[in-house]
Order: structure tokens, then C-alpha cells, then sequence
């Protein structure tokens, strides 16, 4: 059994990354991904020095499960494999295919802080949750994945969509392995887990799959999911082109060469994908950055706390695209080409679960120094794809700076929150 909480566990390989950089806890607990699972360990009582690993994360892709761990100045990554008998040769290069895939959904090629400083030249109600909102990225998810899961998330919450896109998983794709939680020991823990990797489009295609969605308490979401699937095969086809994505899966990929507009306008001739669906996509997986994606919540903080007015009218509006535009281009214009992502941190700000989030640690940020690649392992040739060469690397400007005194309530709001005060419309 590996340790639990010492300061290198055995098996996993490490990546200097200051939490500043990624913090998981925040950043796969959001709403963004819901596939993550994650294990609390349990400190050594024999231990002199309270443990920096507090939980492990683990992922299955489709060949693999990825397990990370984290301590303020480092991730650990490990990778386990269906096949028992590897080499150490293969296992050192399908680890650096592991750091590759790592680099690449995390986008560790942006430099946080760095935006994070840029926001708060521009916006006064950022700088005053940066300290305790620190090391949100966003996801680049696998597109299909991400089209499927953000069907799901009509009228919904978190915590169910979850539950929804795990139960999916464990119908319609046969488990890859089973592992036992890093901490056994625990009475709530089960003795093994087996993990699902998420089934392709032509594992939903089928026309029954509606009605055993729907059984799995999808409700009008199951026909969504099945005609969306059935659009894709239709299409594009099953073939396997890259191994092992199917043709459906490639294409959706190919969205990341088209520019915004085009991308969104094949995303909305899917059943169950509107606007607000449609930009969550481009946003988190298909590289478009500057995308915020609007619904009543991001309304409710736009005229709370940038002052987004309509004829004179706050509060309660009807979403009209009209709106959607306007509140996009007010809060684009104060956050700059990365818009998208500094929503992303407000809105994680204002979720109920981050209530309490950060109020307890040291905002201290450690010295940090980054490079356009952050690399600590010998990568090798891999076969999975790396950062988009079309994305391009942030560079701070002072053009459509922001400056509100009154908008630091935002900070205030989460407080009176945490008292059990209601302060959102």
C-alpha cells in the first residue's frame, strides 16, 4: 500500500507547481469537470510534522487512471495501467505521457499569477477575493466529454450532475481497472473502486439509450444526450481515426481551429445546446478563452457589482440574447482576452460549497518563477496532443481597465453568506 500523507509518496513522481499555480481543490470541485474522484488521507499520528497532502484525485482516461496529490509547492502524479507486467521503460514513457496529458488539461503553459495581477490592475472587486481564490485555472477538457456533461447541467446543480455522469460512465463503458482507496484503513472506504472511462458517441447513439437514461434520473436530458449522439454517428460516422477516438470525437476537436463564432454556431445545432451551454464548451474545452458564458447567476453579479443596468431596470430580467451579449461584452471589456477565466473565478467565489473556502490559510503567495513550459520529468516523444499552438501565451495590457471602489462588496457578500445571510436575488 502506498503512504498516505508523507512529503514524496512512494509511486508518484513529482512536478514543482505552487499552489498559486493550480489549486486542485478549488479548481475540481467548481463545476467545471465532474468525473474527478476524490479520497481524504488520513495523517500518520506518529508523524512529528503535520502532513501538506490532505486528498488524492483521481481520473480515468481511456487508458489509464491518473491519481494527483498535492503540497503547497508540488503536484504528484502517478499513473495506473490495466496491464500488470510493463517494463520500466514503457512505464517511464507512459508517464511522460501522463505529465504531457497533465500540462495540457491543466493549461500550465498560462502563467496565473500574472493574470491574476492583470485582473487586479483592472478590477478592484477581483483583487479583493485573489488571495482567497487562488490557483483557478480552467479546464481544457476533452470536447465530447465536455458537450455530454454540460447537456446535463440544464436547470441542475453540481453535486447531481456528478452523480448523473458517473452513473452514464458505469452504463455504457465497461471498467478499466479497480483500485483500492489510497487510504484503506478508513471505515467508510470501500475495499476496491473500478473506474469508467467515458463512453464514446456510438455508445449513446442507440435509440433505447433515451429511455435508459431516463431511468437513471436524466428526465428530458436523456433525449438530449441520445439525439445529440445519433447527430454526431450520423454525421461523422464510427470509425476509429486516431485510436482510440472515434470520427464524431475528432471533429469536435477540429472546433479548436475554427474561430469563436463558427465554433458556436456548430455547437447550438446540437439538441439540448443553447447559448449559455454552447460558450461553457468553447470556454473549457475548445480553447476560446475570451468566453463567458452568461445565465441568471453571472446576471445577478453583473448588476450587483458592475452595475450592469438595462432602461434603468436591476434585479430580476429575462435572459434575452440581447442581454447575454451586452453582459458579455461589459464584463469582456473589464477582464480582458481572458475574460472567461477571471468568471470563472467569481463564479467559483459565489458558489455556496467555496462559502468558507481560503478564509483559514496564509494568503501568503510563495516567490514563484515561470516559464512559458513548466517541466520538471524528461517528456520524451508522446502520443497525446499537447497545448494548442493557436492559443496564444497571455501577455498583461493596461487597455480596459476597471475601476469600481464600490464593487469590493463582492468580498463582504461572501462573508454575510457564511453568517447565514441571504445577499443574491
Amino acid at each position: 500500500m502506498l503512504a498516505c500523507t508523507t512529503t514524496h509518496p512512494a509511486g508518484f513522481r513529482s512536478l514543482p507547481l505552487p499552489i498559486v499555480q493550480l489549486s486542485l481543490e478549488a479548481v475540481l470541485h467548481c463545476g467545471q469537470s465532474f468525473r474527478w474522484t476524490s479520497f481524504p488521507l488520513t495523517p500518520d499520528l506518529d508523524d512529528e510534522h503535520p502532513p501538506t497532502l490532505a486528498h488524492e484525485y483521481r481520473f480515468c482516461l481511456r487508458d489509464r487512471v491518473v491519481c494527483l496529490r498535492q503540497s503547497h509547492h508540488v503536484l504528484f502524479y502517478r499513473s495506473v495501467f490495466p496491464e500488470q507486467d510493463l517494463s520500466a521503460a514503457e512505464t517511464t514513457l507512459r508517464e511522460a505521457e501522463t505529465l504531457t496529458w497533465i500540462k495540457d488539461y491543466f493549461q500550465l503553459d498560462v502563467d496565473l499569477p500574472k493574470l491574476y495581477d492583470d485582473w487586479s490592475e483592472r478590477d478592484t472587486v477581483f483583487r479583493s477575493l485573489r488571495s482567497r481564490f487562488s490557483g483557478i485555472r480552467v479546464l481544457r477538457q476533452d470536447p465530447w466529454e465536455n458537450l455530454v456533461s454540460f447537456i446535463c447541467s440544464s436547470n441542475n446543480n453540481i453535486g447531481r450532475i456528478t452523480k448523473m455522469i458517473h452513473a452514464l460512465c458505469k452504463k455504457y463503458s465497461s471498467p478499466l481497472l479497480s483500485l483500492e482507496p489510497p487510504c484503506p484503513a478508513l471505515a467508510s472506504a470501500p475495499t476496491m473502486t473500478p473506474y469508467h472511462p467515458f463512453p464514446p458517441p456510438s455508445a449513446l447513439a442507440a435509440p433505447e439509450v433515451a429511455s435508459q437514461l431516463r431511468s437513471l434520473g436524466f428526465g428530458y436530458r436523456a433525449d438530449f444526450i441520445q439525439r445529440t449522439a445519433k447527430m454526431l454517428v450520423d454525421e461523422h460516422g464510427t470509425t476509429v481515426v486516431m485510436k482510440p477516438m472515434e470520427a464524431p470525437e475528432r471533429w469536435l476537436l477540429s472546433l479548436r481551429d475554427m474561430n469563436t463564432t463558427q465554433a458556436r454556431e456548430e455547437l447550438l445545432k446540437f439538441v439540448g445546446v443553447g447559448r449559455k451551454v454552447a460558450d461553457c464548451i468553447l470556454l473549457m474545452s475548445l480553447d476560446k478563452c475570451e468566453v463567458i458564458p452568461v445565465d441568471t447567476h453571472v446576471h445577478q453579479i453583473a448588476v450587483k457589482h458592475y452595475h450592469f443596468t438595462r432602461n434603468g431596470l436591476k434585479g430580476k430580467t429575462i435572459m434575452t440574447p440581447k442581454i447575454y451579449d451586452e453582459i458579455s461584452k461589459r464584463l469582456s471589456d473589464i477582464w480582458g482576452e481572458y475574460a472567461g477565466w477571471a468568471h470563472s473565478i467569481l463564479f467559483t467565489a459565489d458558489l455556496k460549497a467555496f462559502s468558507a473556502y481560503g478564509l483559514h490559510e496564509d494568503h501568503e503567495s510563495p516567490s514563484i518563477s515561470v516559464v512559458p513550459s513548466v517541466v520538471s520529468e524528461s517528456e520524451g516523444s508522446t502520443k497525446e496532443p499537447g497545448p494548442s499552438s493557436k492559443r496564444k501565451p497571455f501577455s498583461a495590457t493596461e487597455s480596459g481597465a476597471y475601476r469600481q471602489d464600490e464593487g469590493t462588496d463582492l468580498l463582504e457578500r461572501v462573508k454575510k453568506r457564511r453568517r447565514g445571510v441571504s445577499v443574491l436575488a
